[in-house]
């Protein structure tokens, strides 16, 4: 990977438009020529960081999910933003489309009918052995063309068999997690695993 200079980031940040930060700084940046740069703090030690970069994780799970015909952002590029402290980046073409809770938010009834179509969805990456942590409505698209996909896929990992029901329970346990934090009350999670669990 390419060291990226900090006249180089400094010119992204300065002509961007920050769409999440945390403490840290900015996470997900929309670059003006179209393209997004994703950041990839850690809290690791820089050698292990340096070993494993996130990036390259990043990278690594876009083509396991391509490989089953997930629908991904388009990787552009990978690099380093601070080599020493482990610090790396990425200029990714965003997967056109809504999340789910964009949807949610917008009108709760148009996500509803779209129940049968998120438990096929999400029995197709256990069928695959995809384990996606950050399984919530924030990271699931609904493209153009009506079909689902995943974005922000670095917490995941591909086991060689489909996933055992203790760890798609587990899954599930994350969704509802996440519902609770973003306080959504109507969302119709057991209706969801009733149809997961026909299929």
């Amino acid at each position: 990977m390419r060291i990226v200079t900090a006249q180089e980031l400094e010119s992204w940040l300065a002509n961007g438009e920050v769409l999440e930060r945390d403490a840290r700084g900015p996470k997900v940046v929309a670059l003006d020529s179209g393209p997004y740069l994703k950041i990839f703090y850690t809290r690791r030690h820089p050698l292990l960081a340096r070993l494993f970069p996130f990036a390259k994780k990043f990278a690594h799970n876009l083509k396991i999910l391509n490989q089953v015909d997930i629908p991904t952002p388009e990787l552009v590029e990978t690099f380093w933003l601070d080599k020493q402290a482990g610090l790396t980046g990425c200029i990714y073409r965003p997967l056109p489309g809504k999340t789910l809770e964009q949807i949610y938010n917008g009108n709760p009834e148009a996500l509803n009918a779209d129940i049968q179509k998120l438990a096929k969805f999400i029995k197709r990456l256990h069928a695959n052995g995809i384990y996606f942590r950050s399984l919530h409505l924030g990271n699931i698209v609904i493209t153009p063309n009506g079909e689902m996909g995943l974005i922000d896929v670095l917490d995941m990992k591909k086991n060689k068999k489909s996933l055992s029901r203790r760890l798609a329970r587990r899954n599930f346990n994350h969704l509802q997690s996440y519902l609770s934090r973003k306080k959504i009350k109507n969302f119709p999670l057991e209706q969801l695993l009733k149809i997961y669990q026909s299929i």
